[in-house]
């Protein structure tokens, strides 16, 4: 938790201008030069994957592969014999990580991390500045025309464990007054689209610092169009090149953050683009 608050202050810091970052809020380019990326389809990864996988088991030995992996169960729940020696045995003989943590998993369990976030520090250290107080008051004249407060989820998916990023924007968005919702790390996208329909949210935010976005952005409004929400406001932010901005609009996203971005101009276009949206469809 004084890691998260330590990030939070930096955040704070660098967003009003106090730490100064040159290239991110000084001295920055009229015009960003376009990177040149290595774009890659995972859905043709995926299934390249999929496919050695079957090659593997259909030519280990499987009764081979079993037992080591019964063995390292057993000594996973008894507590004795090297865990390391047996799970490189279980790789020898071709037993795949999935099924080696799963042998460990039946004993051992899965660690999940428990999701928290701080209050008050972002705020704090940022000032009551005039972007900040808009903010607020954007948020406060939504909650007294609505009845509630603007809900916002912030999502981690895929295999992006990176999540110091996601928890400094729901603490300082909670600072400028919305409600914050934080889904774990490692959902699929229907997970985090029904948690955000059964949380009853406006905005679906997705934290994206592991070049998923392209992948899961149009996934993520699938399942809400799949679960009738297609109103919900779609936001992404992270390490997200600007030559992609396009193709996330084209699937979904109303507002996209990149790297630079400062937390209160973004909340209030997230506020601007909920209001635009109740206004489109009539609801709250």
């Amino acid at each position: 938790m004084r890691i998260e608050e330590a990030a939070a202050r930096r955040q704070a810091h660098i967003d009003s201008g106090r730490e100064t970052v040159v290239g991110i809020n000084k001295h920055r380019l009229d015009k960003e030069e376009p990177l040149d990326i290595l774009d890659i389809d995972n859905s043709v990864v995926r299934e390249s994957q999929l496919r050695r996988l079957e090659k593997l088991r259909a030519e280990r030995n499987e009764e081979e592969t079993k037992e080591t992996l019964r063995a390292l169960s057993q000594a996973a729940a008894s507590g004795e014999g090297n865990l390391l020696e047996l799970a490189v045995n279980a790789a020898r003989a071709r037993a795949t990580l999935g099924e080696i943590s799963d042998a460990i998993e039946e004993s051992a369990g899965r660690h999940q991390a428990v999701v928290r976030s701080i209050s008050g520090v972002y705020s704090a250290e940022f000032g009551e500045e005039e972007l900040m107080e808009e903010v607020r008051q954007l948020t406060d004249e939504f909650a007294e025309r609505e009845g509630r407060r603007p809900r916002i989820m912030v999502a981690k998916m895929g295999q992006d464990g990176h999540d110091r990023g996601a928890k400094v924007i729901s603490t300082a968005f909670a600072d400028l007054g919305f409600d914050v919702d934080i889904g774990p790390l490692f959902q699929t996208p229907e997970e985090a689209a029904i948690q955000a329909v059964e949380n009853d949210v406006h905005i679906l935010g997705m934290s994206s610092l592991a070049a998923g976005h392209k992948t899961l952005l149009p996934q993520v409004k699938e399942e809400l169009k799949k679960q009738g929400r297609e109103d919900m406001v779609l936001v992404i932010g992270g390490v997200i090149p600007a030559q992609d901005y396009d193709f996330l609009k084209e699937n979904g996203a109303s507002a996209i953050f990149g790297p630079g971005t400062v937390i209160p101009a973004a909340a209030k276009k997230v506020m601007e683009e909920v209001n635009k949206r109740l206004n489109e469809h009539g609801i709250s």
